[in-house]
């Protein structure tokens, strides 16, 4: 089996696991830090942003030149143009040969469309039904963000290597080839790329070409998000994403099915290694409180699905322990609606405390409750009624997180000149100061508060360990100390099985050989065999069939013989019965044979050595008896041979 990582980095997963049956991409997602080489993209015309000055680079004669796509901001330089994003690598691996993608989670299936609509793949898509609704939902609400205030310039001439080497940071951050960055996909690309999507539940064996078998077994991370097992009877592969052991909305981790494999494929470790998630909320709830208590506005840059559903629920609680009650919260998304709904509908996804209150006169979330009282607000966009009745001091859960597209952006440029007001940042997979870097100078205060509820180093090495697999397969960041903490040893796996180091952009070969096959028997062939016990637990039959291959299937037939059926009658008649052909197998005890052959007229037998085992010596006729094989050499006396070889037989059956 061979292992392609096409990963842009450590953090966007991407590998393709190639079998000799069919090959196997395991996610498809879409690196977003490519975004922060942009300038935000603003519903309106910010003179702001249009009047930072341009960035001169120098050309082959060492004479400055002016790029209108390049302007600087606080001692930075970011690209005027719309949104690039950085795919998976494409040049390592032929993307029409892969047969089936396994999507983990919706934040996994970004890149989708990409590979569905423009690189020529035609097989079969898997995920659950939650991941397959929210991730359609973040795919749309991104093509709505970048379609609808494109600023319609193209920014490819910067890309040169000449000339982005010349940029401050850009060598070292451009990890991968710029060549592989695209513009956002269109509505209908989403559209198709979901229509070609397959649900499967949680347990679900699904037969791939019927020579693999895969099945999706709760991550415990986000709803529907899932960890797969490959593999067949004798083998087993298992890919670990994003998985959790905290008791949060989702289904718990199931980790039963991960046991004793053969390899362990490890993408799932938290992006906030330092922060403990009940520590960060508590820090969270405590400095929104503070500032809303001052007479200030709260931004909290987000995604409209995962993690704000435990984040709303946590916070009302905590405004109506500290008695603030009376602040409106805002929650502004083009699929709010809609992700709010679903977080309701899909009970059966849901962990058992929230599985609960549906089978009671309440619904999982208090969500809808919330809405009804008017103390949560729901809005599609700034566009979309909300200037009436807007109150502040206020809080406002905004996309998108990276600040570059959506309405965030315009509550920042509003809000951000204000030191009474706070821009809060809680998704883990985004750099607060990346984020931040177009807006200087910025007066508002800025806080980090990730919460990342992925496994911790220590938990995972605990988790891998205890599944007891044969070979473990990581990325390089996951064996090292993160470079913003090189001291702290402990946030690094420690693993005792054998660990292979997956580089970004490489291939490895595991070794995972398949050593038997499963073999069905048709019922009239299974009934004829009488199996006898060779010791404890194990029974053996003589076995002589037809073999047949079908869609990786191995099926035994009878063979069948024609057999005249008696009576009279001018025309003759044949039905089929099983043919039972002698096999010759079995231990020969050399003097019981040899008394059976004095008592069917040979007297004259007797037994000598030779170097390679035993003779027996008729009168015109030797046989030679040696390890696994026996030769009757008679002259051509076809009957005389048959008659040995019957006698030989009737000693293995009752021998055997």
């Amino acid at each position: 089996m061979k292992l392609y990582n096409l990963s842009a980095n450590d953090t966007s997963p991407c590998v393709v696991l190639k079998f000799k049956s069919c090959t196997i991409m395991m996610d498809c997602s879409l690196d977003l830090t490519s975004l922060k080489h942009f300038l935000p993209m603003t519903i309106t015309d910010q003179p702001r942003l249009m009047n930072l000055p341009k960035w001169h680079l120098k050309d082959e004669s060492g004479n400055l030149i002016q790029m209108q796509e390049l302007k600087e901001c606080a001692g930075k330089v970011f690209v005027d143009a719309d949104l690039e994003f950085n795919l998976p690598e494409t040049d390592l691996l032929d993307i029409s040969t892969i047969d089936v993608i396994l999507v983990s989670n919706s934040n996994t299936m970004m890149a989708l469309p990409y590979i569905t609509e423009y690189f020529g793949f035609k097989g079969t898509v898997y995920a659950t039904e939650p991941t397959i609704q929210i991730g359609r939902l973040l795919m749309e609400e991104l093509v709505q963000f970048c379609h609808n205030s494109p600023k319609n310039k193209s920014g490819g001439l910067w890309k040169k290597n000449k000339y982005y080497q010349q940029l401050p940071g850009y060598n070292a951050g451009c990890e991968t080839s710029l060549a592989t960055w695209r513009n956002c996909y269109s509505y209908d690309d989403v559209q198709t790329a979901v229509s070609k999507i397959h649900v499967v539940g949680y347990a679900e064996l699904v037969s791939i070409f019927g020579a693999l078998n895969v099945t999706a077994h709760s991550s415990g991370y986000s709803l529907g998000s899932c960890n797969w097992v490959i593999g067949t009877e004798f083998e087993k592969v298992v890919y670990i994403s994003g998985s959790s052991s905290l008791v949060t909305h989702p289904q718990p981790l199931d980790q039963q099915p991960l046991q004793d494999s053969d390899v362990i494929i490890f993408t799932g470790l938290t992006h906030a290694p330092q922060h403990n998630p009940d520590n960060t909320l508590a820090e969270f709830c405590c400095c929104l409180a503070k500032t809303v208590k001052g007479g200030g506005n709260v931004l909290i840059p987000c995604l409209p699905t995962g993690l704000i559903y435990d984040l709303l629920e946590c916070l009302l609680l905590y405004m109506e322990k500290t008695n603030i009650i009376n602040i409106p919260i805002y929650l502004i998304s083009p699929s709010a609606k809609a992700s709010l709904a679903l977080s309701q509908i899909y009970a059966e996804w849901l962990h058992p405390n929230k599985q609960n209150k549906s089978y009671l006169p309440e619904t999982p979330f208090p969500h809808d409750q919330l809405v009804s009282l008017g103390r949560l607000k729901v809005f599609s966009s700034i566009h979309d009624g909300l200037s009436h009745g807007f109150k502040k001091p206020c809080i406002v859960f905004a996309g998108h997180p990276s600040l570059r597209m959506g309405d965030a952006v315009h509550f920042v440029e509003m809000w951000g000149k204000c030191s009474l007001n706070s821009i809060i940042f809680v998704e883990p997979s985004y750099s607060h100061l990346d984020a931040l870097a177009p807006f200087q100078p910025l007066t508002a205060r800025a806080f980090h508060f990730p919460i990342d509820t992925r496994t911790t180093h220590q938990a995972a090495s605990r988790m891998i360990d205890s599944l007891n697999p044969r070979q473990v397969v990581v990325p390089p960041s996951y064996m090292t100390p993160p470079p913003e903490a090189p001291h702290h040893t402990e946030l690094k796996l420690e693993l005792k099985n054998k660990v292979e180091i997956l580089n970004r952009n490489t291939v490895i070969k595991l070794n995972v050989k398949r050593s038997n096959e499963k073999v069905n028997l048709e019922p009239d062939l299974a009934a004829s065999l009488h199996p006898t016990q060779m010791k404890p637990g194990v029974l053996a039959a003589p076995l002589s069939a037809m073999s047949t291959e079908r869609n990786n299937k191995h099926l035994f037939k009878p063979i069948y013989k024609r057999v005249q059926t008696t009576g009279g009658g001018r025309k003759r008649k044949f039905y089929e019965e099983v043919s039972h052909r002698p096999l010759i197998y079995g231990k020969l005890e050399i003097n019981a044979f040899v008394d059976c052959l004095k008592q069917e007229g040979f007297a004259e037998a007797k037994v000598e050595s030779s170097s390679t085992g035993k003779m027996i010596i008729l009168k015109d006729t030797i046989i030679q008896i040696e390890d696994g094989s026996t030769h009757i050499v008679c002259e051509g006396n076809e009957s005389l041979r048959i008659k040995l070889r019957d006698i030989l037989l009737k000693n293995l059956n009752s021998a055997s």
